[in-house]
Order: structure tokens, then sequence, then C-alpha cells
């Protein structure tokens, strides 16, 4: 599906959803800006605007349709038998949480941007987006003035929807917490160990692409004019404070995995403590059984009139006594 749309240098509305073989004509005229966006497109929209209109560098439209697992920029320059005008090409994931699986979704957006143009690709549709081209069609800060203002919008939203797969991820783990204080079992590790990978996956995402906002923020880009420096620092800064959240998460879920080996261990502990008291207090019956169970005739206790009574009280005694020592002691 291709939407697009024309903004003048004011950034209010011009065209909305024009033919693709319009779009050279509107990127003649550089007192128009055009914003076109590819969401789950065929082959043929995708060689259509990628290739035939804005004849971008082969490289560049082979990282946009794969599959790119890192978050990247690069800068393209025309050379003498290119086509293309002077264009930035970013990678950028969105991410989503979700408590069912427990799984970080990723959703990758590209970026095509140039002095007047601004080309976005995604497989699946992406709420930064589509609250992008709102805010552009009804704000009335008018932020459709220019490519890199609409590139910064976007990625300042992909950044705050950040925050609520990080509270999602903050419930889980405090419910995770809770299981292992109270009830620990292997299910709880199994959900420890399934989080935290998750967490560190998310610290992957993040790393790269505060490398790659870094570079906004430092103004290596001319296509990023110098009064939005301070716009990509922000966005940047936010994306490093989620980064240290993460960190926290992390630390958070490793105290939680010592926690629940500790407690795994008392449990093991109480019960072999259990077990070594039913054994030393069985002891006495063990040994009287014993002794008395070997049935010798040069024992008198065994023909003895009384000998029966006298086993079971001096097992009774024992045992008694075997109990009361250990109450003393403290260890019942």
């Amino acid at each position: 599906m291709i939407r697009s749309s024309v903004f003048t240098t004011q950034g209010r509305l011009h065209t909305k959803d024009i033919q693709v073989f319009l779009m050279p004509t509107l990127l003649a005229d550089t007192n128009l800006f055009l914003w076109v966006d590819l969401e789950d497109p065929s082959p043929e929209e995708t060689k259509a605007v990628l290739e035939d209109v804005f004849h971008f560098h082969p490289l560049s439209i082979e990282d946009c349709v794969m599959a790119t697992p890192s978050p990247k920029v690069e800068e393209y320059s025309p050379k003498d038998e290119d086509q293309f005008a002077p264009y930035l090409f970013m990678v950028i994931h969105a991410v989503d949480y979700s408590r069912t699986d427990g799984v970080f979704a990723t959703s990758e957006l590209n970026f095509f941007l140039g002095r007047n143009f601004l080309v976005t690709y995604h497989e699946k549709p992406l709420k930064s987006v589509q609250l992008t081209a709102d805010r552009c069609l009804r704000s009335n800060v008018h932020i459709a003035r220019a490519p890199d203002r609409v590139a910064h919008t976007l990625l300042d939203s992909i950044v705050d929807n950040y925050k609520p797969a990080l509270e999602e991820l903050s419930l889980e783990i405090a419910e995770i917490e809770h299981m292992a204080l109270e009830q620990p079992t292997r299910e709880t590790l199994k959900k420890i160990m399934g989080v935290k990978k998750e967490v560190l996956h998310l610290r992957q995402i993040i790393g790269l692409q505060r490398e790659v906002l870094a570079r906004f923020a430092r103004g290596e880009f001319k296509l990023i004019r110098a009064h939005l420096m301070p716009y990509y620092r922000d966005v940047y800064d936010g994306l490093f404070h989620i980064g240290e959240l993460a960190q926290n998460y992390t630390d958070s879920l490793t105290g939680i995995l010592q926690v629940y080996l500790n407690m795994s261990s008392n449990q093991t502990g109480e019960v072999v403590k259990l077990l070594t008291m039913i054994t030393v207090i069985t002891t006495p019956v063990m040994i009287v059984g014993t002794w008395y169970g070997m049935n010798f005739d040069s024992m008198p206790e065994v023909h003895w009139v009384w000998g029966y009574g006298l086993a079971f009280g001096l097992t009774i005694v024992a045992t008694a006594l075997t109990v009361w020592y250990f109450r003393r002691k403290k260890w019942l």
C-alpha cells in the first residue's frame, strides 16, 4: 500500500494520495515536501517508488526490502552516473512487549531522507507512523515543513512507544519477584531466564539505536539542519534513559534469580533437616529393635516375663529424651 502526502514549506497540506507518475514532477519543485509511506507494499509498488521514482542506490533498496536485525544509518551521495539526490538511509526498530508470551516483538522502520522528500518503508502497521501522519495533517505546529522535522517526530514517537512496553515488562518482573519469594518452582526459574533473555535482547536493540541517534545528535549529517540538533539530542537522551531502565531491569532479574536460588536452597535444607530429624529420632527404636531382634539364647531378657515391657519402655524413654534434647537445642 502506498500513501503519499505533499506539504508546502509552511507545513500545510498541498496534495494527498497522488499518483506515482506525478511524483517526479512534485520532487522537482523545491517549495514542496513529499512524504511517501510504503506499508507492506507489493514488489511492483516497491520497484515503482524506490527505483523508478527516487532511483535509490541498489544496496539501500536491498537493505530496505530485506529484514535488517541491526539499526543503522548510511549517507548516500550521488556519483556521476547516479540519478538519485543525496539522501540518508536509516533502519530503526520499534518494540512491543506481550505479557502473554513474554517476548519483545520488533518492527522495522526504514527511512530514506532527502532535502525535500521522506520515504518510509515498513511491513507492519506502526503506531508511530500513523500518529505522525495525523499530526502532520491536523497539528497547528506545522511539523511537516521539512523532512528532517518529520523524521525527528517519527523517531520521538518510536522512543515514546518504548515506555508502555517497559511498563509491561516492569509488571512482569514484579510478578516474577512475588513468585520467587512466595512459591519458587521450576516454572519460576523458566520465567526468570526467559524475561532476562528478552531484556538482554532489548538492551542490544537500544544500544545500537543509541549509536545511530548519537550520530544525528552530533550533527554528522548535512541533511539534518543545525537548529534541529537539540531535538535529536532530546530523542537520544530519551533512549539513553530507556537503556538505563533496561540495565536496572537486568540487575533486578539477577537479584531475583539469586533470591530464587537461595529460596530453593533453603527448601532443600529444610527437607534435609526434616529427614535427618526423623532418622535421629527413630534411632532408639532401630537400636532396641535390632538389639533384641538377635534372639540369642544367652539373652535373659528374651525369656523374661517383663522383657517385652522393658524393651518397649526403653524405646519410649530413649525417643522422648532425644526429642527433649533437640527441643532444648532449638533444633526442632
